[in-house]
């Protein structure tokens, strides 16, 4: 818990915030760590937008229409959802060498901040190129935040709240117009990639294509769907006609969600949810 000082006193207020920022859409979620509730959670998707300096464009009228700015917080967590990163092993990485990192996978710039998590339960670091113009402006109008990257968050819960397992799973997390796949067995990690869609026929590709890559049989391992996806969507069909085991997941959170909200499906926010 995080104490904050307002007139020489010390208050809490037993709430904490999460925003997620993508090229794709924004999302945020208030978890009450009193009543271990989840109070707010809203999610923007948008039909186009090309660029980091667009995002403010977006991000600003959310924010003010949420009125996160107009609410104190214990914590502050700030989720960058972007393509410019890449997992280093632990025993291999040297914080003076970021760029060396990132530059065979990823394009960048010579001016790009770049900055890394170190997964808790697993022996890798996640280096990568978070928005610093979204970094500047939460905290400009909300305050103090951390900053993760969306793989660090993924990769590190699936590893370690999955169910454990001696063969190999594919958990597959749907975004607008991209998706993440992470491979594990036995609680470690096999493979993160993440890929972007178009169509359905470019959505059961890439899985097919990583699965073959892997030598995993369709027709043996387990595909556990999150994110957003449904089981009366295109990409449900798809992936269960040549997929034999298709199972939607878990998001694995021990919070209640509160009544006034929507029913969310338990697949659905997995890195929203669990980056508290």
């Amino acid at each position: 818990m995080t104490l904050r000082k307002t007139n020489n006193i010390l208050t809490t207020t037993y709430k904490e915030l999460s925003i997620q920022v993508s090229l794709s859409g924004l999302s945020f979620c208030i978890l009450d760590t009193l009543h271990k509730t989840i109070e707010n959670l809203a999610h923007k998707s948008f039909e186009q937008i090309s660029s980091p300096e667009e995002l403010i464009d977006q991000l600003d009228p959310f924010i003010q229409e949420h009125k996160l700015s107009e609410t104190a917080y214990d914590k502050i967590t700030l989720i960058h959802n972007n393509e410019l990163s890449s997992f280093v092993p632990k025993d291999l990485f040297n914080e003076n060498h970021l760029a060396n990192y990132l530059k065979y996978n990823v394009k960048i710039l010579a001016t790009d901040f770049i900055a890394y998590d170190e997964l808790k339960t697993a022996s890798m670091v996640n280096v990568y190129v978070p928005f610093t113009n979204v970094n500047n402006f939460i905290f400009d109008s909300i305050g103090e935040f951390e900053f993760k990257h969306t793989a660090s968050i993924l990769v590190e819960n699936l590893l370690h709240k999955a169910p454990k397992t001696l063969d190999s799973v594919m958990f597959v997390n749907v975004h607008n117009g991209h998706f993440e796949i992470v491979i594990s067995k036995n609680s470690k990690l096999i493979l993160y990639n993440r890929y972007t869609y178009q169509t359905k026929e470019d959505f059961i590709y890439y899985i097919l294509f990583t699965a073959e890559q892997l030598q995993l049989n369709p027709a043996h391992f387990t595909l556990y769907l999150l994110g957003d996806i449904q089981k009366d969507s295109e990409l449900f069909d798809i992936t269960y006609k040549y997929i034999k085991y298709v199972e939607f997941g878990n998001s694995y959170i021990d919070y209640t969600i509160n009544d006034s909200l929507a029913p969310i499906a338990n697949h659905r926010h997995f890195i929203l949810l669990n980056s508290f």
